[in-house]
């Protein structure tokens, strides 16, 4: 008989790494976790990891084991849920990553919103322009931005159509002059910052019915790109950010919107989470809440003169 317990520290073994970190995050010891899998080998009659010790991967059969195992960890759950609670409750705790700017600026007010709607839930809401692994992660759910091409995952769309666009302040603009085309923009302070790791200094473009790249550059570099924006505000260079995270200095006059016959490109926003949470209740009715605010921020998006 397979146990329900050894099966769920079997897929958060496999999802770590480790018996060590399954143990940490479920409060038991590692030779418990190790005892755990054990007995599921044993009941399967099949070796699902390959120990050393230094490393703990999965073997051919743990492979192929797997996906069943989480699938049959979605079915209790949902049971479970469906039993113990009605369909459309949301209850529990519900754990939210998201880039730093977007978080702070533009979603946090109508999370926010939704917790209080939902009087049972806890929200717990982490920000980061570090990409969040919805498997790996202690998060349920994550907005990011970008295709979302890997099978594992669920992409549920908040905003398909929003666009990078170039913005500066003002006061930039009368002291260093308009950029007249993207080959400009090499003659500019341009604000940069990191993505998966890696600056990004390679900005896109569509113009005239072609796709171009300009190799941009800046003296001012940070990892979180809610410092971008500020810097922006502040008079100290160009940045090429989504809409959503320029749309409100932009309406309010702190930002210029640069080059209009020029796309800049494509960054629609997403949710993504695993195939295991996708039909909670909490996740159904968040996809719905940011989904409606998206929307609405996106209606008045500026497209290209033509």
């Amino acid at each position: 008989m397979v146990r329900f317990e050894d099966l769920n520290l079997f897929v958060r073994a496999a999802a770590l790494g480790s018996f060590s970190s399954a143990a940490r995050e479920a409060d038991l010891l590692p030779a418990q976790v190790s005892a755990a899998v054990k007995r599921l080998e044993k009941a399967l009659g099949a070796c699902l990891f390959a120990r050393s010790t230094r490393s703990l991967r999965l073997t051919a059969q743990g492979e192929q084991y797997l996906p069943f195992a989480r699938n049959a960890l979605d079915a209790l759950r949902q049971g479970g849920e469906l039993v113990q609670h009605e369909p459309s409750e949301v209850r529990g705790v519900l754990q939210v990553a998201v880039s730093s700017d977007l978080g702070r600026n533009v979603l946090l007010p109508v999370l926010s919103a939704f917790r209080r709607a939902h009087p049972a839930l806890s929200l717990r809401l982490f920000l980061s322009d570090q990409v969040a692994d919805v498997f790996r992660d202690p998060v349920d759910v994550a907005l990011r931005y970008g295709a979302i091409e890997e099978a594992s995952f669920v992409a549920l769309p908040l905003a398909p159509e929003n666009r990078r666009m170039l913005a500066a302040s003002p006061e930039y603009l009368a002291r260093r002059g308009r950029p007249g085309s993207v080959q400009e923009l090499l003659r500019h302070d341009c604000l940069l910052y990191l993505r998966a790791g890696r600056v990004y200094d390679q900005w896109g473009f569509a113009t005239g019915g072609r796709r171009c790249e300009v190799r941009v550059s800046g003296p001012l570099l940070s990892d979180d790109a809610d410092v971008v924006r500020r810097w922006a505000l502040a008079g100290e260079g160009i940045a090429y950010k989504s809409w959503l995270d320029l749309r409100a200095d932009v309406q309010a006059g702190r930002l210029e919107l640069l080059l209009p016959g020029v796309w800049g490109d494509l960054v629609p926003l997403q949710l993504v989470c695993p195939h295991r949470r996708q039909f909670s209740p909490a996740v159904r009715q968040l996809h719905a809440a940011l989904k409606a605010h998206c929307e609405a921020l996106m209606a008045d998006m500026p497209r290209p003169a033509q």
